[in-house]
């Protein structure tokens, strides 16, 4: 097959993809309307861990805190009379504000410091949520949220929040494939590969890990802006840690490193955790059994992931696509030499 062959064929399969994207939504049921929504919340914030982890080289398991920080800014404000198209704008900038500020210290550790210290930040905060009831509603939580209006447009129904959700997907998506391709992205990938290489190749790496954190809490922040006017309130219970372990499962079942490994992995783990926990709330079973069941499963998943197609769904088709290219493939690039190589050539000065 010829590389114009192989252009058509992507793009034909992205056209395809996007106009089911679009009819999705006037053919589902309420409830799975719901699942579409969720799974295009998942995909942005999935989009920005996956820039974090396989970019940056970095772990967090406090994403969920950062969908939180944008789902309360945007529902507080809403409900103390802001415009809620303002509120929505203001909550992917209070989360990567927030992911700057504690960026700073946190980026310095490494490994699994760097995992606790955001599990712990994650933590502290639905303390901080629970102990603030004044304003966030405390365990209770915070319910009147108005509906979200763009312009004279009211968004209220879910098929109109699919198509807001999916509208925002596809421009993360848009905007992260970019910027894996631009000279910051190239800065990235040879961080990912060595950083200590990176950092004697001129990059600063401080700099790229921080403003990554940042970029990923944004989109985490702009998600949870969305949830919070779909659902119409929020509460402590609807962040978990075990939401931002969904979120980590995600992004290693799609592929890390891979845009599109984003909606694949946010697509099959949702799926999944709707069934189990259609399982777990039958009748005669203890509330408690989803989730254990989530947590079980999610690990066997990570078990087959990690030992079958350690390169993810998307990763793992990449390989095999690649293959079917004669001579297409550069032995540099499989070792990622090429990488940073492309980046020192690129960087300023």
């Amino acid at each position: 097959m010829s590389e114009r062959m192989r252009s058509l064929l992507v793009l034909s399969l992205a056209v395809v993809i996007g106009l089911v994207t679009l009819a999705l939504p006037l053919v589902l049921s309420s409830s799975d309307v719901e699942i579409y929504v969720t799974i295009g919340l998942a995909t942005i914030v999935v989009t920005g861990l996956s820039l974090l982890m396989g970019f940056a080289g970095q772990v967090s398991l406090g994403q969920a805190a950062f969908y939180g920080v944008g789902a309360y800014t945007a529902g507080i404000m809403a409900v103390h009379h802001w415009p809620s198209l303002v509120a929505l704008m203001a909550a992917p900038i209070a989360a990567g504000v927030i992911a700057f500020v504690i960026g700073v210290p946190l980026l310095r550790l490494k490994g699994h410091a760097l995992v606790f210290s955001t599990l712990a930040f994650q933590l502290i905060l639905l303390v901080v949520i629970e102990n603030t009831s004044f304003l966030t509603g405390g365990a209770i939580g915070l319910s009147g949220i108005p509906a979200l209006h763009v312009g004279p447009l009211a968004i209220s129904t879910g098929k109109d929040y699919a198509y807001l959700v999916w509208i925002v997907a596809v421009a993360v998506l848009l905007i992260t494939r970019n910027l894996t391709r631009s000279r910051p992205g190239r800065a990235l990938r040879a961080m990912a590969i060595t950083a200590s290489g990176a950092s004697a190749a001129g990059i600063a790496v401080e700099s790229y890990k921080l403003k990554d954190f940042t970029l990923s809490a944004a989109y985490a922040g702009i998600a949870g802006g969305i949830y919070v006017f779909f659902i119409g309130y929020i509460s402590p219970d609807a962040f978990p840690v075990t939401l931002s372990i969904e979120f980590v499962i995600m992004v290693v079942v799609g592929g890390i490193g891979t845009v599109s490994g984003a909606f694949v992995g946010a697509a099959v783990v949702t799926v999944i955790s709707q069934v189990l926990t259609s399982l777990g709330t039958s009748p005669s079973l203890p509330p408690d059994l989803p989730t254990v069941l989530s947590l079980g499963v999610y690990a066997l998943i990570l078990i087959i992931i990690l030992r079958l197609i350690p390169a993810g769904v998307v990763g793992t088709l990449s390989d095999l696509w690649k293959k079917t290219k004669p001579s297409a493939s550069n032995p540099v690039d499989t070792t990622g030499r090429s990488v940073l190589d492309s980046t020192v050539q690129a960087k300023d000065g």
